[in-house]
């Protein structure tokens, strides 16, 4: 039951974290052109073997203001060195600020994210359900 809970709480972290990043780079991607005075701040990658996890701050300034915008993005691959980026935006969309590397790696990181899913929720499930067959096992012997 922890270890449900555990992946579960897992589950929902990777989502929230990772996941709204993702769809709002999927609505940008087409139109998404660079942008000549924006800031990042904060920016770091970790690698782990395959698995990548980029972090930023990026600002930029619009005619309605200064938008600022935590993204995150996660992704495999086999890369040494740093990685450097070009913030770009949407005209149209420019809250949603985004990077190169991050539309660059957008199928990836879709993939990734899907694989990690499906990876959490049955590490979320399969013990649940070994503990319902248990019980019934169980229930029937006595």
């Amino acid at each position: 039951m922890l270890s449900s809970l555990m992946f579960g709480a897992m589950l929902v972290a990777a989502t929230i974290y990772t996941a709204p990043t993702l769809v709002s780079d999927w609505q940008v991607r087409e139109a998404a052109r660079p942008v000549a005075e924006a800031e990042v701040t904060d920016g770091k990658c970790s690698s782990q073997l395959i698995v990548h996890i980029c972090n930023a701050t990026l600002s930029v300034e619009t005619p309605s203001g200064s938008v600022s915008r935590r993204v995150n993005y996660v992704f495999t691959g086999v890369h040494v060195g740093e990685y450097t980026i070009d913030v770009l935006a949407d005209p149209a969309k420019p809250d949603l600020v985004t990077t190169d590397l991050a539309l660059n790696q957008l199928w990836n990181r879709t993939f990734t994210l899907a694989a990690l899913v499906v990876a959490l929720l049955g590490a979320t499930m399969l013990p649940l359900v070994a503990l319902i067959r248990n019980r019934r096992s169980i229930a029937g012997h006595v």
